[in-house]
Formats: C-alpha cells, structure tokens, sequence
C-alpha cells in the first residue's frame, strides 16, 4: 500500500487526488470559498464551497448550484 500524496501549498493543500484551496474571501464579512480540484472537476468545473461566517454553506460547480434531495412526504 503506498502512501497519499499530501502537500501544503500557498492558499490550501492537496491531499491525493484532491487539490483544495482558498479562491476568494472577505475578512470583514467572513465569507470564505474554496475551490476542490480533482481529475473528474479541473478547472472550469471545479467545485467551489462557499461559507458564510454562521456557518451555511453552498456547493456548486460549472452546472450551478448543488441543492440538497428533498425527501418525499409519505
């Protein structure tokens, strides 16, 4: 078994596959999103996290936002 790439860069690290870092953020508002690069979600369709300073967060990437399944009511 080998060992998982890890590697600190500038604004994030990457950790096998996954390459994540910090794209934007605003100290005053506390708002932060990062963006997750993996072979399947390269650049142009990367996944972009965005968190709020309450703690909310979205996901989305190059085909919008992705929201969470609604449970059917029995």
């Amino acid at each position: 078994m080998s060992a998982i790439h890890y590697a600190e860069t500038k604004y994030g690290f990457d950790w096998g596959a996954a390459k994540i870092e910090r794209c934007f953020s605003d100290s005053k508002k506390g708002w932060v999103v990062l963006c997750l690069e993996t072979p399947k979600h390269k650049r142009g369709n990367m996944v972009q996290i965005y968190v709020t300073k309450t703690g909310k967060v979205r996901i989305s990437d190059a085909h919008g936002e992705w929201l969470k399944i609604q449970k059917e009511k029995s």
